[in-house]
């Protein structure tokens, strides 16, 4: 055969020597002359026929030591493994006091406090004047939010340590300095500072953000780690109840980032005030347009035909509003279920939506609905003919390899080849194709989802291949799977997951809804394929086989064909 010309030698691409991770075990990727066997540790392990292998180990915590040997090849690694949950030093009482950062707080806010320690120990908080006692809480660990993509978001069990918490809303208004957290256990006892310190705003002037920013990412909570709401359009005002480092924590219910904002004072609560309404057709777009007497908080959710539209803070004078005769637009009804909460429900033409933009002009808040793309009627010679596609092949540049396969070969130079055969296809079919990147190109991927934004695509595709987190089986795990976010785009990724599996007769892994920069444009239908894992050694060589290849673009070809010519 062919590859046997160019064996390769004794490689592992992954993990890289001196590795750490907190996975109980991990995964070895690599390859190595077929002809050869190939040991790790002493154990024989199975290969693909072109000799790729990946099987998984268990670590112990600290150094975990690995030897590899093929003929006269020999390789050695070493994998560090680091506790999960949180641990107590040797000797140590307290440890993780919270506040870490600087907070400050409205009056009547709580103010929260903890600390792990060891069990059965008593600890309280002395703050300003007032001495808060904490509770030992016996809290299951959640893993990382990746865990679901190996089947094991399971709680962890409690850990030998506790935390302890406890929360107030009985302190005085002014700089209260860092909490002091007092510890007994057994004969020991300890004061130690917690790193952030806490204020308590006056009762007025009251809080004032603007968002400045061209949209503000509100969420659920002061980090990162916590979830997504509906961005704020620039020019958003918010009264602000607390804030804890660089986040800002708003009435309505969101949390968003100081530098996206201007904070002032005010002696009035800001709130808002809505009369008439209207909409107004314009080409592709349907907008609904609700002047305010201040840019309102909002938040915006789809399901099916119908479309949500809440404004916080907003008080509702409403007694006209002027509907339009646009057939996308079903009905609509309007209420106001709670003080400052007006509520906006339409319902669309039909149950698949393609996009929506929010923006505030000056204090006319702007809701564009995106109406259907004409589709062609004709199936035989040029079924997409009228539609744009936005094409993303997947990572680029040797920045940003993605997964690599067995023998090293990086993600980004399947999905370029790949995303060309069927750039090719679709406008063979007659689509127009808009492409992220042509060749070897190092673009993030917030400017990919900008992009859509821009360009305004019928749909957008985002094409990957797959790997898994450390504690995840190379071995075993192999199939077609499916990302999505905006309720418009779920049915796309499920038609085009269901699609591929039937027609290529390949193992499913699943469908995603998942927060990912790729699924998150909200003008389009925006899925992200992982078309199979680069990590399983026997994937892996139909990944890369021309034919597969082939058969691959034709397949999600088809599949667009059957999904737009199935809407209504």
């Amino acid at each position: 055969m062919f590859w046997l010309a160019q064996l390769p030698p004794l490689q592992v691409v992954y993990p890289a020597d001196q590795q750490k991770t907190q996975a109980d075990r991990i995964f070895l990727i690599g390859t190595a002359d077929p002809r050869q066997t190939v040991t790790i540790n002493g154990q024989l392990i199975q290969r693909s026929p072109a000799g790729h292998f990946a099987p998984s180990f268990p670590l112990q915590l600290g150094p975990n030591q690995f030897e590899l040997r093929s003929g006269d090849q020999r390789l050695t690694l070493t994998v560090i493994r680091q506790a999960a949950q949180p641990a107590l030093a040797p000797g140590t009482l307290l440890a993780d006091l919270q506040p870490q950062q600087t907070i400050a707080v409205s009056p009547g806010q709580p103010v929260c406090f903890s600390a792990i320690a060891v069990p059965q120990a008593q600890i309280q908080v002395q703050i300003g004047s007032l001495q808060l006692p904490l509770q030992g809480q016996a809290i299951a660990p959640l893993p990382s939010n990746s865990a679901v993509l190996i089947g094991q978001n399971q709680p962890d069990r409690p850990a030998p340590i506790q935390r302890y918490e406890g929360c107030t809303t009985a302190l005085a208004a002014g700089f209260q300095g860092q909490p002091q957290f007092q510890i007994q256990a057994g004969d020991r006892r300890l004061t130690q500072a917690a790193p952030g310190s806490v204020t308590v705003w006056p009762a007025q002037p009251y809080r004032v953000a603007t968002v400045t920013a061209p949209e503000a990412i509100a969420r659920t909570g002061p980090s990162t780690d916590h979830s997504r709401l509906t961005p704020l359009p620039q020019g958003t005002q918010a009264q602000v109840l607390g804030q804890t480092g660089e986040w800002l924590q708003l009435a309505y219910g969101g949390w968003m980032r100081t530098s996206e904002a201007r904070l002032t004072t005010s002696a009035a609560l800001p709130r808002s005030q809505v009369r008439s309404a209207s909409f107004q057709s314009r080409d592709r777009w349907l907008e609904f347009r609700v002047p305010l007497d201040r840019p309102a908080p909002l938040r915006l959710e789809q399901q099916g035909d119908r479309l949500t539209l809440q404004l916080y803070e907003t008080t509702a004078q409403t007694d006209t509003i002027r509907l339009s005769t646009d057939p996308w637009l079903r009905s609509f009804r309007w209420e106001q279920a709670r003080p400052g909460e007006v509520t906006y429900h339409l319902q669309l033409a039909s149950q698949q939506q393609w996009g929506y933009r929010l923006r505030y002009d000056g204090n006319i808040l702007v809701l564009s609905i995106r109406k259907p793309p004409t589709i062609s009627q004709s199936r035989l010679q040029q079924p997409l003919r009228g539609l744009r596609i936005y094409l993303d092949p997947g990572h680029g540049s040797a920045e940003d390899l993605g997964a690599r396969g067995p023998d090293g070969t990086p993600e980004k130079d399947v999905t370029l080849t790949v995303s060309n055969l069927l750039r090719d296809r679709l406008q063979q079919l007659g689509a127009a194709v808009l492409m992220s990147r042509k060749g070897d190109e190092d673009i993030w991927p917030q400017e990919r989802a900008a992009q859509i934004q821009a360009l305004e695509p019928d749909i957008a595709l985002s094409l990957h291949y797959n790997a898994l987190p450390d504690a995840g089986d190379a071995e075993g795990t192999q199939g077609i799977g499916a990302f999505w976010y905006q309720d418009q785009s779920q049915d796309l990724a499920r038609s085009l997951h269901d699609s591929l599996v039937s027609r290529l007769q390949r193992p499913s892994y699943g469908i995603f809804w998942n927060n990912l920069a790729l699924t998150r444009p909200t003008v389009a239908p925006s899925v992200l394929l992982e078309l199979g894992f680069m990590i399983n050694p026997r994937e892996f060589e139909w990944i890369v086989d021309l034919d597969a290849q082939s058969q691959l673009v034709e397949a999600i070809a088809q599949g667009l064909v059957d999904w737009f010519h199935s809407q209504p």
